[in-house]
């Protein structure tokens, strides 16, 4: 299973979805607009505590970030 591919997909549908920009995401993250291009375009991987703050920010579980479920929904 390709986990950085999954996360960069669902990371940039979820991003558009919520009409947020890359700019605004990095300020909530406290990230540069270009770490979350990066990781968009899959070629830079979230620190753990990246991971976290992108589920909670998107209401969604690690496992749905990553690809592991097609079940965004908090367990």
């Amino acid at each position: 299973m390709d986990f950085r591919k999954n996360f960069s997909e669902r990371l940039a549908a979820m991003r558009k979805a919520h009409n947020i920009s890359m700019a605004a995401l990095g300020d909530y993250l406290s990230i540069t607009d270009e770490a979350v291009r990066l990781m968009e375009r899959g070629k830079r991987s979230p620190s753990f505590e990246v991971l976290c703050a992108l589920a909670d920010y998107f209401n969604v579980s690690i496992d749905y970030l990553v690809g592991r479920s097609d079940d965004p929904s908090r367990r």
